[in-house]
This record gives C-alpha cells, sequence and structure tokens, in this order.
C-alpha cells in the first residue's frame, strides 16, 4: 500500500526544485541577453509593439504542440508526427465539404483529426509494443501523405464566411490577437493538468519507471495512449491557430515542428528518459528558439545558419542535463 502512494504521488525533492529554478532563472536571462543583441542590432525594429506580438504570434503555434510534447517526453516517449499531424488536421478543417458547416465545426473537426492520429500512435506504442520513435515516425509520414492527397497538394484558403477562425489573428484584446489567450489557455490548463492532478503524477511515474508505475497499479498502456491523445489534441488546436494566422490550410504546414518543439522541451530541462520536466521550462525554451529565429530574419542571416545555431544549443542542453544528473 505504502508502494502505491509512493508511485502515485511522487514528490518533487528540494534539490531538483532547486535545479529546474535554477535552469529557469538561467533561460530568463538567456532572454534578457537576446533581447540586449535585438535592441543593438535592430533597435527601430526589434523593440516595436508589432515585433513583439509578431514574436508572441509565432510561438503561439508551436508553444500549444510544446505543451503536449513536454507530456509525451515525461511519460518516457517521444513524437516526431506533430508537425504533419497539424499539418492534415489544418487540411481537413478547410476541405470544401468541411467549411460548408462553419467555423465551429472546422475547429471540431481540426480537433478530432489531431487527437485520433495521436490516439493511433500510442495505440501502437502501448499495444503493438512498437518504438515511440518508429511509430510516431510512420504517423508522420502517413499523416504527410493524407494531406497531400486530401488537398491535392494544393492550399487551402478559409472561406469568407469562416472569419470567425480568421478572427483570431486579425481581432485584439488588450492589445493581444485572440490567439495569443489561446496559448496561454493552453499553457495554464497543462500546468495545472500535470502540477495539480492524478494525471501528471502518474506521468512523472510512468516516465521515470514503467515497472514501478504498473506493480502500483497504474494501468501504464492506457496512460500512454492517452499521453500520445493529449499531444495529437495540441497539434489540433495549434491547426486552428495556424488557420487563423495564414487563413490557409496545407500540407506544408508544420516543416520541422517536431525539431523545435522537442528542443524547447529539452532545453526547458525535460529529462530525454523521462521521468523529470516543467511546463514553464518548456514555455521558456520555446521563448528562446522564437526570439533567436526572430533576430535572424530581422538582421537578413541565412536560415541554415539558423538550424546550426539550434543544432548548437540543442547539443549544449542535453550535455548540461548529463552533467546535471551526474
Amino acid at each position: 500500500m505504502t508502494g502505491m502512494l509512493t508511485v502515485d504521488k511522487p514528490s518533487v525533492s528540494r534539490p531538483s526544485a532547486l535545479v529546474s529554478g535554477r535552469r529557469h532563472l538561467g533561460l530568463v536571462a538567456a532572454l534578457v541577453l537576446l533581447a540586449v543583441v535585438g535592441v543593438a542590432t535592430k533597435a527601430d525594429t526589434f523593440a516595436t509593439t508589432s515585433n513583439i506580438i509578431g514574436i508572441l504570434a509565432l510561438a503561439s503555434t508551436i508553444g500549444v504542440i510544446t505543451v503536449g510534447m513536454t507530456f509525451v517526453i515525461i511519460g518516457g516517449g517521444i513524437d516526431l508526427s506533430v508537425g504533419s499531424v497539424m499539418a492534415l488536421a489544418s487540411v481537413w478543417a478547410t476541405t470544401v465539404a468541411t467549411q460548408e458547416y462553419g467555423p465551429w465545426v472546422m475547429c471540431l473537426c481540426a480537433i478530432l483529426v489531431g487527437t485520433i492520429s495521436g490516439a493511433v500512435s500510442g495505440l501502437l506504442i502501448a499495444y503493438g509494443r512498437m518504438v515511440p520513435f518508429i511509430a510516431t515516425l510512420a504517423m508522420m509520414v502517413a499523416a504527410s501523405g493524407l494531406a497531400q492527397r486530401l488537398s491535392d497538394r494544393r492550399t487551402q484558403l478559409v472561406k469568407p464566411g469562416n472569419s470567425a477562425i480568421v478572427d483570431l489573428s486579425s481581432q485584439r484584446f488588450l492589445g493581444l490577437p485572440l490567439l495569443v489567450y489561446i496559448f496561454a489557455a493552453v499553457v495554464a490548463a497543462g500546468w495545472i493538468l500535470l502540477n495539480r492532478t492524478t494525471f501528471g503524477r502518474r506521468t512523472f511515474a510512468v516516465g521515470g519507471n514503467p515497472e514501478a508505475a504498473r506493480l502500483a497499479g497504474i494501468d501504464v498502456r492506457r496512460h500512454t495512449v492517452m499521453l500520445y491523445a493529449l499531444s495529437g489534441l495540441c497539434c489540433g488546436i495549434a491547426a486552428i491557430i495556424i488557420m487563423a494566422r495564414t487563413t490557409t490550410g496545407s500540407s506544408t504546414h508544420g516543416s520541422l515542428y517536431e525539431l523545435d518543439a522537442i528542443a524547447a522541451v529539452i532545453i526547458g530541462g525535460t529529462l530525454l528518459s523521462g521521468g523529470k520536466g516543467t511546463i514553464v521550462g518548456s514555455i521558456l525554451g520555446l521563448l528562446v528558439f522564437t526570439v533567436i529565429t526572430n533576430l535572424f530574419i530581422l538582421n537578413g542571416l541565412d536560415t541554415s545558419d539558423q538550424l546550426i545555431a539550434k543544432g548548437l544549443i540543442i547539443v549544449a542542453a542535453v550535455l548540461l542535463q548529463q552533467r546535471s544528473n551526474r
């Protein structure tokens, strides 16, 4: 009985909390440093309201996906299909047949497509005993192919009659687009789910030691399916956001989003082996990457240099994790 309580409700040790706090402070310091670089190199454009809103809008799409990815990696998995699933959800939601039913049906379609795709990956992993890398890689390829088939490799425009979706990007409240508030709501819900519910405690337990979690009475396979379904749900919400931003659904949406999401989670302090991580850290890591992307664009630097910089940051983050574990 004692073992069950220990696994089902793991506590965060004080040293672990201190390490997470220090990492968060380090990420905040990195953001401040990047802001200083931005002001020094492009003072006339970086610190403007429009540029800051642009950074938040870009972070919103990948940020929602990052929340789902955080749960998956803490649970001991990985999801390579998030970009393709988001593209598939956006394409399915913007088909002529779907748009005839209005914006609410379009949003529901995107969420259902994302959630079902994630659940399929979870079923393959949990009950098909496939390695997460292979299962989600297969889903990435299949979702991309299905998106291309549905759209005939064409960009599908959101019809004027469904302007409620476009309004998420164009309409503002207190100076911020509505889609930023959607992003904030997803982050808040993710933080509560991870830190204040049984589902979150079981996620840490499954990622930390699946066998111990199973012996404690946790249905590890069912929980795994739920984690990937949650990741798919976030992809569906991200599809709505990108439809609002671009007024389109396209099979090309979400290119390399899995890289950005995984990188943000790693930089935020989540262990690739699972069992440890925070939503706050992942979002701070995402903001670091988003600001770096913005600085490269403003300064007219090549995209290949941006990818190289991101790769070096990921390597440094993993090496730092290994040193912290030792």
